[in-house]
């Protein structure tokens, strides 16, 4: 029988056990019902954290769209954006405290939920002068081109938080870790487009399970 918030000891309610022992405390589909605070006739908070928190694991945090949480029955708009507002909050914070991004292993490592992942995933890193990440993010899902991979996608951010430099990332499902000459031509394209904004393209990475490609390590960069 799944329990529901109504069924809890007051003590035992997402909100009441936050603050009587800390957010350590509750597991993630409690967190989300405490972020949500009650959820419709017929489903309750908890029913609704479940699923999110499903979806989290399953997508992780770059890839949630608010059309994916919108599809939870329970999610209107407006606890939709807490949830990604949420998420933004502790990604910007956290990053801040995040390691530097030295070499191509760091890239694999920093990215290591995208290694084995069904679809390709292009994503973007901003580094600091320090080499220090400032952000990463899922700029598209699916098969690349270059008319998908926009230099303005890349870099609009990176401009915004005054990155010194940022390496792009995906990768290749299939586990072929080479470059293909669509791979190649969007290195080229983005460096270029680099060099006039003052942001250096730093590399471009292809993560597989076993390993990966730099395109910097390679002298292709």
């Amino acid at each position: 029988m799944v329990m529901r918030v109504s069924d809890l000891y007051e003590r035992d309610k997402p909100r009441e056990k936050l603050l009587e022992k800390g957010a350590g405390a509750l597991r993630d589909h409690e967190l989300i019902a405490a972020v949500i605070g009650r959820g419709v006739p017929g489903r309750d908070a908890l029913a609704v954290g479940r699923e999110v928190a499903r979806l989290l694991k399953e997508e992780g945090l770059e890839a949630l769209r608010p059309g994916r949480l919108l599809s939870v029955h329970g999610l209107g708009e407006a606890k939709a954006a807490q949830i990604l507002a949420g998420i933004e909050l502790a990604r910007r914070h956290l990053c801040r405290e995040s390691r530097a991004i030295r070499s191509a292993e760091d890239v694999w490592r920093e990215l290591a939920e995208y290694r084995e992942k069904k679809q390709e995933y292009f994503l973007a890193l901003t580094l600091d002068g320090a080499s220090r990440m400032l952000a990463r993010r899922v700029i598209h899902i699916g098969t690349l081109n270059q008319s998908l991979v926009h230099p303005r996608e890349i870099f609009a951010d990176a401009v915004a938080e005054r990155a010194a430099g940022i390496i792009v990332a995906h990768n290749h499902p299939g586990g072929q870790c080479f470059p293909s000459d669509v791979d190649r031509r969007i290195t080229r394209r983005l460096a270029e487009a680099g060099r006039l904004l003052g942001i250096e393209l730093l590399d471009h990475v292809i993560l597989t399970r076993e390993g990966w490609y730099s395109f910097s390590e390679e002298g292709e960069l």
